[in-house]
């Protein structure tokens, strides 16, 4: 009910500036896999922001990955498929630039709109001539993990990397190995072969491993929720439930039920709902009355999610949009 009362008061405030000269934006949105939690919830964000598109007549088309083997050539695929339909408009991460930037500078080069979101940073955005970064800052992310995990006690955490060569990706790591020093603790990285993102088995058996072979660790972090589980199993399988704590990236039902239940100490939020809406509401702007961001970058998190704030997430989650 909130979002349809969002989508209508967008409409109405724009019905009131005059749309005799609004421009039909047919806007494409580049994604992650269908069946990814969190890339269900972004699309949830996009689609309600296309609720304002459509009652300009113009439209949004979305354009997600199928898999995650190749990911940053086939996101630069996406792209330029983008281009050749037609696109009035292109949103996409920048997860791999050396993959993806020669992409996403063709879309600059073609004069079409780019935001940036998700994955990439002002830095992205300023580089490639981008509207605007939406999204969080990853490096934060992990340093705010790796803060959170010192601060309840671990003294040497692992971050499994599960999507190697993904920029953000790595940022999570390095910003977990930072904030875990500074606060006293240890951070590093365990790179793990593409593919492997979401194969339980296959994370499971190397966390566990991982374990055996240095008890010392106390804490593993996951670079999304989607391994978080496979984490937890192995935790319980090196038996080391109690002794090893996890948090994650990004969250599910799963997850929240983990943390509720204190199988799982915490995830960081980046608030994906928000990513999807705004960066479409941004762009359509942009398209139709020539509006810019004073500034390259709207951060939607990081956020810690525990059992403290469980309540209120919990009644986002029951609403569709976290």
């Amino acid at each position: 009910m909130i979002r349809q009362r969002l989508a209508a008061a967008l409409v109405l405030i724009l019905s009131l500036a005059g749309t005799g000269s609004l421009m039909a934006a047919d806007i494409f949105v580049i994604g992650g896999k269908e069946d990814d939690p969190f890339w269900t919830i972004v699309r949830r964000g996009v689609e309600d922001g296309a609720r304002l598109v459509e009652a300009e007549q113009g439209s949004v088309t979305w354009l997600g990955l199928a898999d995650y083997d190749d990911l940053g050539a086939d996101a630069a695929a996406l792209i330029r498929d983008a281009i050749r339909r037609g696109a009035d408009g292109v949103i996409a991460p920048d997860w791999h630039p050396a993959l993806m930037d020669p992409a996403l500078a063709e879309v600059v080069a073609a004069g079409i709109p780019l935001v940036i979101y998700n994955a990439g940073g002002a830095r992205a955005a300023e580089r490639l001539g981008a509207l605007a970064y939406i999204g969080s800052d990853d490096y934060l992310s992990g340093r705010m993990a790796g803060d959170y995990f010192a601060s309840r006690g671990a003294r040497r955490v692992v971050c499994i990397n599960t999507l190697p060569g993904l920029e953000n990706i790595a940022d999570y790591c390095r910003g977990l190995g930072d904030g875990a020093a500074a606060a006293g603790a240890k951070g590093e990285t365990l790179v793990l072969a593409p593919g492997s993102f979401g194969d339980r088995d296959q994370v499971g058996a190397a966390i566990k491993a991982r374990l055996l072979a240095q008890p010392e660790i106390d804490g593993i972090f996951t670079v999304g929720n989607l391994d978080a589980m496979a984490a937890l199993r192995a935790v319980n399988r090196a038996g080391k439930a109690g002794r090893v704590q996890v948090g994650s990236m990004n969250f599910d039902e799963g997850s929240l039920s983990s943390i509720r239940l204190g199988a799982q100490l915490f995830a960081v939020d980046q608030q994906g709902y928000l990513q999807g809406l705004i960066a479409v509401t941004v762009l359509n702007a942009h398209a139709n009355f020539g509006l810019n961001l004073p500034a390259k970058e709207i951060r939607t998190g990081p956020a810690i999610v525990d059992r403290s704030n469980m309540d209120q997430v919990l009644r986002g989650v029951a609403k569709g949009v976290r």
